[in-house]
Order: structure tokens, then C-alpha cells, then sequence
């Protein structure tokens, strides 16, 4: 059987006090999709990324990540299954500083349980990749912002995961260094990785293949589902 990347079948999130920042969400992305989650600041599409991540639990619903119920998964079976199937990319880089981007990237493979010269190499490849084989030995404070970004997108493919979840992945660059970090995004999704983009950047979402709306802790759109049949497909 073949199961979607990403199911989520009525996810809910509720934190103290009550606040509802998911309220019983259903979305099926397949495997190679380049999928935008949009939606102004407070419509629950951070926290739809930290519960897809398993960063984080719903407080009901069921979230299946490549068939894997993750409610039925200990923290332990959680960390591996982050190590081998998904990779993040954050709008402010998270790179340690005074650190070269090289070991930036391998650091990120240390709970593979690779040797440390398998995780330099898969490190090295993955900077390769994103246009980087140039700036391996450069710390984050000499590199630009797009070059910081690329150097994190590596850090997130290095183990060549089957989905990268990417928040806001060109919030803190300019418009060229943006529009090179989306242009890298594509590539990716090409080569056969499920990309799901967190943005409130309508233009960005609007360059993607399928969007997803949020508002309120709900879907309200999906440019995958034909209008007016939300609720009759189960999406909402």
C-alpha cells in the first residue's frame, strides 16, 4: 500500500487558557509535492508545521507522517523518525556560530548515528548541492543571508530526507537572495522531496503548485480541492 506523505485526519491543538490554534484540521499531501501553507500571523500555520514535524502533539486527531501514526510512536521513535524523514528550514538560519558551514551541515546528522567522516562527506555533498562547495570552510558571520539560508536548506537535505518542511524560508532576505533560496526549493521538490512552505507571502504561495489557506486554526482553501468542496472531501 501506498500511503501520503502527510495525513492529517481532524488535528486539533489547544493550548492553556483554551487558546484553539488548531481546530479539527484534515490535509492529505502526496509524496513529491511542493505545497504552500498560507495564512496571516495567528492562523495556525506554524503550529500546523510543529505538529507535522512531531515537534510538537495535537491534543486529538491523528497525524500519519509516510504511514506512521505518530500518536503510536515513543519520543525516542519520534527523534528517528525526524533524523531519517524530515528536515527543517527556519526563517532565522539557526547556525551555530563561529562554526564552518561544513560542520554546520554534519552537525545536523549527528543523531543518524553516521561516523563523523560519512557525516562530513553527506555535509560537503549537500553544500555541493545547494551551490555551496565554495564556502564549506566559511563561518555564518562571512557569509551573506541567502548564502546563510542555502547553508541551512544543506543542513536540512544533508541526510536526504523524503519531506522538508521550510517557515518562512525567505522571511529574513532580500528579494534576490529570496528569490535564489525558492528557485533552490524547486530544484529539491524536482529531484523527488516533499516541500511543504510556511508563508504569509502571498506572492510566494502563489508560485507553487497547490496552496493551502489557513485562518483561525481552520483550512479555508485548497487549490487541490475544487471550490466549494471542502467539507465534502474531508479537508475541513
Amino acid at each position: 500500500m501506498t500511503y501520503p506523505m502527510i495525513q492529517l485526519t481532524d488535528v486539533s491543538r489547544t493550548y492553556p487558557g483554551g487558546v484553539a490554534a488548531l481546530r479539527s484540521v484534515s490535509l492529505r499531501i502526496g509524496h513529491g509535492e511542493l505545497v504552500a501553507i498560507a495564512g496571516p500571523s495567528g492562523s495556525g500555520k506554524s503550529t500546523m508545521l510543529n505538529v507535522v514535524g512531531t515537534l510538537d502533539r495535537p491534543s486529538s486527531g491523528t497525524i500519519r507522517i509516510d504511514g506512521y501514526d505518530v500518536s503510536e510512536l515513543s519520543d525516542g521513535q519520534l527523534s528517528a523518525l525526524r533524523a531519517t524523514t524530515i528536515g527543517f528550514v527556519f526563517q532565522h538560519f539557526h547556525l551555530a556560530a563561529k562554526v564552518p558551514a561544513l560542520d554546520n551541515v554534519a552537525d545536523g546528522l549527528i543523531y543518524t548515528g553516521l561516523a563523523r567522516s560519512e557525516r562530513r562527506r553527506r555535509a560537503a555533498a549537500a553544500l555541493e548541492r545547494v551551490g555551496l562547495g565554495h564556502r564549506m570552510d566559511h563561518e555564518p558571520h562571512e557569509l551573506s543571508g541567502g548564502e546563510r539560508q542555502r547553508v541551512a536548506i544543506a543542513r536540512a537535505v544533508a541526510g536526504e530526507p523524503p519531506l522538508l518542511l521550510a517557515d518562512e524560508p525567505t522571511g529574513a532576505l532580500d528579494s534576490v537572495s529570496g528569490t535564489g533560496v525558492m528557485e533552490l526549493l524547486h530544484e529539491l521538490n524536482a529531484s523527488g522531496t516533499t516541500i511543504v512552505i510556511i508563508t504569509h507571502d502571498r506572492e510566494i504561495a502563489a508560485g507553487l503548485p497547490r496552496q493551502v489557506g489557513m485562518r483561525d486554526g481552520q483550512i479555508i482553501s485548497d487549490s487541490a480541492v475544487p471550490s466549494g468542496s471542502l467539507a465534502e472531501s474531508g479537508v475541513a
